[in-house]
């Protein structure tokens, strides 16, 4: 016997959408997000959107990553620069140098030599995490290279072998959260 189940969408009232002023309040992933030298407003907005929809603890913008507030980066972010931290930080090497002082394991995200296949990865539920995702045409600076940690790699199989930042961003958010446990509706 076949089962047919019926769907409906749901209205925005029926979502549980948090206030700003709660949200603020909620914790955080233990995973933070440095943007180095993107050049897509849009982008950047994206990731702020993602990381609102996964609570990560903030977004560094690192070099000429274009900063809030732009009418473009708000097109995309939808509301999301108010709701999570985030930081310029025009000086990437020495920006990631004081977050690793600060504790965090450094991961950035390139098609690498010894990089660890996404699926792979497996994440410390007792560490923070800094991901680093670079530019859009030229990836993460090579001298950036050297302060990570660790190297994912998003497995891919078309002839591209490419993703917009944005798409790799909420891949890699995703399973992040994943992993530390977030799900959907906890507060």
């Amino acid at each position: 016997m076949l089962w047919m189940q019926s769907f409906r969408k749901k209205k925005i009232a029926e979502l549980g959408r948090i206030d700003p002023l709660r949200y603020r309040e909620l914790p955080r992933l233990p995973l933070a997000v440095w943007l180095d030298r993107i050049r897509s407003h849009h982008n950047v907005g994206s990731v702020f959107r993602t990381a609102d929809a996964f609570r990560v603890a903030h977004i560094y913008l690192g070099g000429y990553t274009p900063a809030p507030p732009h009418r473009d980066i708000h097109k995309t972010a939808l509301g999301a620069t108010e709701t999570v931290a985030w930081s310029s930080e025009p000086e990437s090497l020495a920006g990631l140098r004081r977050r690793k002082e600060e504790g965090y394991t450094i991961v950035g995200v390139e098609q690498a030599f010894g990089s660890i296949p996404l699926q792979a990865f497996e994440v410390d539920k007792n560490a923070r995490y800094l991901l680093v995702l670079g530019n859009e045409v030229n990836g993460i600076d090579e001298e950036l290279m050297g302060e990570l940690d660790h190297c994912i790699e998003i497995p891919q199989f078309g002839s591209k072998h490419s993703l917009n930042i944005s798409v790799a961003a909420g891949l890699l958010i995703w399973h992040f959260a994943a992993a530390f446990g977030f799900k959907a509706g906890a507060e």
